[in-house]
């Protein structure tokens, strides 16, 4: 982090040295510099004090998102205004999707237990 620091204030001085000089461009890039060094610190400090999700925070969201997606599923279908090949055809696909979610959900688990 010093290193970043002091690179952006180094580049920020010389920048400013141009534009003394007459280059008007580099009054931004004076600026600019500084800027970034702060932006560094920023997000220096958030990837430090940001904890990252435990494995059962993990498994809790894709829980909630599984049931938020099975939710949205069903309000979709009206099987009431179906005809018959319509629904058969609509249960077919809905057996697929579930069968990719169950499988989904095997991959993920299977990833957490690797974490």
């Amino acid at each position: 982090m010093l290193f970043w620091v002091s690179g952006c204030i180094a580049a920020g001085w010389w920048q400013a040295a141009r534009a003394f000089d007459g280059n008007a461009l580099s009054y931004v890039y004076a600026i600019e510099w500084p800027v970034f060094a702060i932006a560094g610190i920023i997000g220096w400090w958030a990837l430090i004090h940001t904890d990252p999700a435990t494995a059962e925070e993990r498994s809790a969201r894709r829980a909630y998102e599984t049931e938020q997606r099975a939710m949205a599923q069903a309000s979709k279908r009206r099987p009431e205004e179906e005809d018959a090949a319509l629904k058969a055809y609509n249960d077919h696909l809905e057996a697929l999707a579930q069968d990719d979610l169950h499988q989904a959900q095997e991959r993920l688990e299977e990833a957490d237990k690797k974490d």
